[in-house]
């Protein structure tokens, strides 16, 4: 059986360096904001190219509190992409604030800048894009757009560590949002999360939310959160952050071979020299998804749906997002199909997912 992940497989080269950082963690006897986080702030702060990063307990408050710093009045409006996971569309929510969905582009299903200015109105006051699946969205188009319309732009990194826009880091055109859930390309072993950002004075709000609004013990500046990162998974993203670059190029030299001999039966991911994709998921397209799903399965390979359900049919959202149709998210949640491709895969198992995926 070829599994989709196989977090053991996947973290199995850092075990080592993972047993060393639990017993040094356990001689401190320090296990909330000390050093351990400070350091692996500064070191993400550093390979993201920001001035800041702020770490904090999960993807999902990252978002949150990118939101929730800027103190926009109540239902004033946030775009997101119409295909994301549920929790960009939760934060802002979570907010108080409205989540008006804009449609991807069908070649890179990210947020379609084309169509985002006409979802603008007087109340729009944030974007949150998602770099979807590893590849960077279109920043120059969206750059000018927050620009034109003052727009604070908020990016969900969740799944781009590492990845660029002709050469600049997600996560430093706004304020970036990072998840370090277990199966991120940078992931730790439990929930995780950061955010980073270009403003220092931003920074210090953000470090004060997550920490119930106090920079200085037991003074609370700010109507605060519970949302620190822990000391113990600090210390396991920085082992495996020297380790990033690595596990992205094995990921993208897996993509690679994906890309080279599928057949044409098969829609795969756009490529274009501008975009360094991460390929946290290789997704393809299908018509026939469901029944190419069962196919590989029966032939002992397990691949995921990211995502079966589009946010506009999602039982939570009935009542809160418009009724609209969305047919290009549609089709996206109808025909992908995620493969495997983690860091824990040889290039011998995907050849052979290619094979099995060729006689279908």
């Amino acid at each position: 059986m070829i599994e989709y992940e196989n977090l053991r497989k996947t973290n199995q080269s850092f075990e080592e360096k993972y047993k060393t950082s639990v017993y040094e963690f356990l001689e401190t006897g320090w296990y909330i904001l000390g050093n351990a986080v400070e350091k692996f702030e500064k070191s993400f702060a550093d390979y993201c190219c920001v001035d800041a990063c702020i770490g904090v307990a999960s993807g999902l408050d990252a978002l949150m509190l990118a939101l929730k710093q800027a103190d926009f009045s109540p239902q004033s409006e946030v775009i997101v992409p119409s295909n994301t996971y549920i929790a960009t569309i939760l934060s802002v929510i979570q907010c108080g604030l409205k989540p008006v969905l804009v449609e991807p582009q069908i070649e890179t299903y990210n947020i379609d800048p084309e169509k985002i200015e006409e979802k603008i109105t007087s109340k729009t006051k944030a974007i949150t894009l998602v770099h979807l699946y590893g590849k960077p969205c279109d920043m120059d188009p969206i750059m000018k757009l927050c620009e034109k319309y003052n727009l604070l732009l908020i990016e969900d990194c969740a799944q781009s560590h590492g990845a660029k826009y002709k050469n600049k880091m997600t996560g430093s055109f706004g304020i970036g949002a990072f998840s370090f859930y277990p199966t991120k390309n940078l992931g730790a072993l439990g929930d995780a999360g950061a955010i980073t950002v270009n403003n220092i004075e931003v920074a210090r709000k953000l470090k004060a939310l997550r920490n119930y609004g106090s920079n200085i013990k037991y003074h609370n500046e700010y109507t605060g959160y519970n949302s620190r990162l822990d000391e113990i998974q600090a210390r396991f993203l920085s082992v495996k952050l020297a380790f990033l670059d690595q596990i992205n190029q094995h990921k993208r030299s897996l993509a690679h071979l994906y890309l080279e001999n599928l057949k044409s039966d098969f829609i795969l991911p756009a490529v274009d020299a501008d975009y360094y994709n991460v390929y946290h998921i290789f997704n393809i397209r299908h018509p026939k998804r469901d029944d190419l799903k069962a196919f590989l399965l029966k032939n002992d390979i397990k691949t995921e749906i990211h995502y079966p359900i589009p946010p506009h049919k999602q039982k939570a959202m009935q009542g809160i997002l418009d009724k609209s149709e969305y047919p290009v998210s549609e089709e996206i949640h109808a025909t992908t199909l995620s493969l495997p491709i983690s860091f824990g895969h040889t290039q011998d198992e995907i050849y052979k997912v290619i094979e099995i995926m060729n006689k279908f």
